[in-house]
């Protein structure tokens, strides 16, 4: 995630700090600062670690669960509003997606637990002052992890209710429809939500807004899986593109971005194996900051592992989301380069399959691409 700083990592999973966070920490340490002193400054922002210290214990439950079905997170990152867990893959079958969801809220039950058997009690009346520093560190840490639970429980995106909701229903109707019907109930609980904060409380409209998009958008997630169910990586990759030639220069590539409107452009070796990959910004940024002359070679992104033209469209999709490249190339049996996958062709037959869901692609099976050079 742009904007984040690793702070360490742990069992190959690496945690990472918004900067957004770190200006919420600063902005609740100024107020508490403002209104009661270093004191009250100090006891705040040592709630506020401690409250994330127990969201990243919950975020590692949904991880070590994750893992346990073969599921990597390559990072875990704090935000102000939780922490946000990247796992490669939504479990397949239910049944692992509805344990991979309740391990979060799981950890915080615990933690829970183990405070208020520490406290001895926890009077119900005590949830509501949380921001009470006069309640004690421990007290309100057990009101914390208590409502964390609760709130995540909450059945819509992203929160985990919204997970086990899904997983729930897919056990009886299927995972598309299943999807469908929870993005509905998260959305309508979005306007209830919004509704509510036109009362007094905005958090409660910013809540809302955030439900909304994510609803929405696991919607369109499940749209295009269902679209691209069955398809290979062969149906939608691109055959007519330029490749560069791993000895040209930046000059060289210059004349080739001129003469295509692509935007990435694989790099190739004699044997047209990809060695490399650059991008529209790159070659722009460079000829800013170096000689014509230059390799193109020393601009290049590093080559992403070539995907087979037969390999599961969706898979690959995945397999690039979570790499966060710009392009895949597709390549044969001996690693030639055979085409290339870009999110602008995607989307682009996500919009034909939309319009036409029968339509037949196998386009790109055995297509060379065009050198220009």
């Amino acid at each position: 995630m742009v904007w984040s700083l690793v702070i360490g990592r742990v069992a190959g999973t690496a945690i990472r700090i918004h900067i957004t966070f770190l200006l919420f920490l600063a902005w609740i340490g100024f107020s508490a600062f403002s209104h009661g002193g270093r004191a009250e400054a100090l006891e705040s922002l040592v709630f506020i670690v401690s409250l994330f210290l127990c969201v990243l214990l919950h975020e590692f439950g949904h991880i070590f669960m994750a893992r346990h079905y073969g599921i990597q997170t390559p990072d875990v990152t704090l935000l102000p509003i939780g922490g946000v867990a990247n796992l490669e893959r939504i479990p397949e079958k239910p049944s692992q997606e509805l344990a991979v969801a309740l391990a979060g809220p799981a950890v915080n039950v615990v933690i829970a637990i183990v405070l208020i058997a520490v406290l001895g009690t926890l009077a119900p009346a005590d949830m509501t002052k949380i921001d009470d520093p006069g309640l004690g560190l421990i007290a309100r840490l057990a009101s914390a992890n208590i409502f964390l639970v609760l709130f995540n429980m909450l059945p819509a995106f992203p929160m985990d209710g919204g997970r086990v909701l899904h997983a729930i229903l897919a056990m009886r109707i299927g995972p598309q429809r299943a999807m469908q019907v929870a993005s509905r109930i998260g959305q309508g609980l979005a306007f209830v939500l919004g509704f509510l904060g036109l009362f007094g409380n905005p958090l409660l409209i910013f809540i809302a807004i955030f439900v909304y998009v994510a609803a929405a958008g696991e919607a369109q997630d499940s749209a295009m899986r269902q679209a691209f169910a069955g398809l290979s990586v062969s149906d939608a990759m691109e055959t007519r593109f330029a490749t560069v030639p791993a000895n040209a220069t930046l000059e060289d590539a210059v004349e080739i971005l001129l003469a295509t409107p692509q935007h990435e452009f694989p790099i190739v070796d004699g044997f047209n194996k990809p060695v490399g990959l650059i991008v529209r910004e790159d070659l722009i940024v460079a000829l800013r900051l170096r000689e014509r002359g230059s390799p193109v070679l020393d601009i290049a992104r590093a080559p992403v592992q070539g995907v087979r033209a037969g390999a599961p469209l969706q898979k690959a999709l995945d397999d690039m989301r979570a790499s966060g490249a710009a392009a895949v190339s597709v390549v044969g049996d001996e690693g030639q380069l055979l085409g290339l996958l870009t999110p602008q062709n995607v989307a682009e037959m996500m919009l034909i399959k939309q319009v036409q869901p029968d339509w037949r692609f196998g386009r790109g099976r055995g297509a060379q691409p065009p050198v220009l050079r």
